[in-house]
């Protein structure tokens, strides 16, 4: 998998959530080689025992049940330990999310019919912020706990811990809060990472603008997931075949931000190409 992204023209790779143990070996060897450089890894890295899937939420650091708080703790540990092992410099991760009801599925079918601009659809948005504003409070309270049990292993291991944007209205943090995270734990260690995809998916809902936003947090940003968006929320698409306004993105990079392409497995090598050539033309190399 790592030559194959090497033959591709990538000098590094992200190591993701789908990563099992017995994958190991293998990456550590083409690493060891200098066959590959390993920019970043998102949690969790590699997979719990026994999981053989994707599970970036497996467990949540917002969650009620302390159990779950501690396994999230061990294994974001872990993968910190594993960033450490492979010299990639930092750690993705998912904050967790508010229990309550999936709004972010219901509202994408309204807009996939059109009705964005539709009294029914004002209505959901007002209840929403109005649940997420009362039902928050504990939830923020228990992921910054977490952080802050997390950001001394960091600090010690050398490894920025990257707190990504999440396309569900219920993920956390929410937009507006932010701000107040990286004011609360003020750490060199703990900064922004900005998904391409899910700033379109919550555009097209009509709850920010990609570009203002990630211009609020260009002084905490470090990294950045890449991918396109087909109306209204099909992402992990190929840059050019979406919606993304890449050129308008431009001014807030930076040649030090990681810049990682993550695109859906059923894209063919050609829109691979196509892709990162269409970012690279608007972005320059760097």
């Amino acid at each position: 998998m790592l030559r194959e992204l090497r033959d591709l023209g990538f000098e590094f790779a992200e190591l993701s959530h789908g990563t099992r143990i017995s994958l190991l070996p293998g990456i550590l060897e083409a690493v060891d080689a200098g066959e590959i450089r390993i920019s970043s890894l998102h949690n969790f890295c590699p997979l719990p025992m026994g999981v053989n899937y994707a599970a970036p939420n497996l467990y949540q650091f917002s969650a009620e049940r302390p159990r779950e708080r501690e396994l999230a703790q061990r294994y974001t540990v872990k993968t910190i330990e594993f960033a450490a092992r492979v010299k990639a410099p930092a750690v993705v991760l998912h904050s967790g999310s508010i229990d309550m009801k999936n709004y972010t599925d219901k509202l994408l079918d309204l807009v996939a019919r059109g009705e964005r601009e539709t009294p029914k659809y004002a209505k959901l948005c007002t209840e929403l912020d109005e649940k997420r504003e009362a039902k928050k409070g504990p939830f923020v309270e228990r992921v910054n706990e977490l952080l802050k049990k997390l950001l001394p292993v960091a600090e010690s291991q050398g490894i920025k811990l990257g707190i990504e944007n999440r396309q569900g209205l219920e993920e956390l943090p929410l937009e507006s809060d932010f701000q107040f995270l990286f004011r609360e734990l003020a750490s060199l260690n703990l900064v922004y990472w900005h998904d391409t995809g899910h700033g379109q998916i919550k555009e097209n809902l009509g709850f920010i603008r990609q570009a203002m936003h990630l211009e609020s947090l260009r002084n905490c940003l470090s990294g950045l997931h890449i991918h396109d968006v087909q109306f209204p929320g099909r992402d992990h698409c190929a840059p050019g075949s979406g919606m993304v306004d890449f050129a308008a993105l431009k001014p807030l990079l930076k040649p030090e931000h990681i810049k990682v392409f993550e695109f859906s497995p059923s894209l063919t090598v050609e829109e691979v190409k196509s892709g990162v050539e269409h970012v690279k033309q608007i972005w320059g190399q760097g």
